[in-house]
């Protein structure tokens, strides 16, 4: 088969690879789409020994396809061995895409529980973006932020992967949704997704800005996969307000009035991705919808070092690699 495969010094190349061969409970899967997310570019120059693994390994998490058993239309969870708890996964838990194989390629060999039925109204093309970037934004709201129809939530970074669907099942569940933004357009983009509008965070006191479009008050909950944004997005909260948090692309540490914090009884919760059956619900209030994921653009696979130049250099959306015919 034809395969992305990450190499050492952060090099990619397109090649063919060995075909999988299915191991006791898993099931071969003839790959028609894959997604790009931030961790393919970690997993691929690593920053620390966390994203160091054995190489070389087939790159990607996200993947939609067909199974070659049954021929059912299938979007694949994107990590085995998450264990009984949803609140986090056990010590054995690892990614598709590094160490495993993943879904950059033209087949895998995966654990049947880590196989579900696609969204029959969705392409193979939108479903492939679903499992990183949509479970993390589904898990961030729903299980951990505990958002209900009624409340308002801001979403920091208007345009990733993770933003556009966070904005999308916001509004599917009877949400109010504001976003920060580095530009005007993408806050004029997102209205159509729903949001009811946003504001710069290029701006001093973006965070006051936050109140008054709330009408003077603080947000229910905040998304924020930046990290160094935590002092502002908390002074946008309301008191008791949570805010939930995914990423660190700002930076690994940051300063913070611990004070102002438990004056205001605020909370801070820590999420990634989520477990097989969140992801089931969340694939089960996708198919219930009729919003589509934002898809940037769709390459074939053999142009995959393209949609990693585009990953690095900024999208909006989700960029996907089109496999075979």
């Amino acid at each position: 088969m034809n395969a992305v495969l990450v190499q050492d010094a952060g090099v990619v190349t397109v090649e063919s690879f060995p075909d999988p061969e299915p191991g006791p409970g898993e099931v071969l899967v003839e790959l028609k789409a894959a997604a790009l997310n931030r961790r393919d570019l970690l997993v691929r120059s690593p920053p620390s020994p966390v994203y160091d693994f054995p190489k070389p390994f087939v790159a990607g998490h996200d993947g939609a396809g067909v199974r070659r058993d049954t021929g059912e239309e299938v979007v694949l969870y994107p990590g085995i061995k998450w264990g009984e708890s949803d609140e986090a996964p056990g010590t054995d838990f690892r990614f598709i895409g590094g160490p495993l194989n993943g879904t950059f390629a033209e087949l895998i060999a995966i654990p049947e529980e880590c196989v579900f039925r696609k969204p029959a109204r969705l392409s193979f093309e939108e479903a492939a973006a679903l499992p990183v970037a949509g479970l993390t934004a589904y898990r961030a709201l729903f299980p951990v932020g505990g958002l209900v129809a009624g409340e308002t939530v801001l979403v920091l970074g208007a345009g990733s992967g993770v933003s556009t669907f966070a904005i999308e099942l916001a509004a599917q569940a009877g949400a109010r949704v504001l976003v920060t933004s580095s530009s005007d357009e993408k806050i004029e983009r997102v209205k159509a997704l729903g949001a009811d509008g946003g504001v710069l965070y290029t701006e001093e006191g973006w965070a006051e800005r936050v109140r008054e479009l709330n009408g003077g008050h603080g947000v229910d909950l905040v998304l924020d996969s930046v990290g160094s944004t935590w002092p502002e997005s908390l002074r946008a909260l309301r008191r008791a307000g949570r805010l939930v948090v995914f990423g660190g692309t700002g930076g690994a540490e940051v300063t913070l009035d611990v004070r102002y914090l438990y004056l205001n009884w605020l909370s801070i919760l820590g999420t990634t991705l989520g477990s097989p059956r969140q992801f089931g619900a969340f694939l089960e209030t996708v198919q219930a919808g009729d919003w589509q994921p934002v898809i940037d653009s769709v390459r074939p696979l053999a142009q995959a070092e393209a949609a990693y130049e585009k990953l690095t250099a900024g999208h909006f959306g989700k960029l996907v690699l089109s496999i075979g015919a």
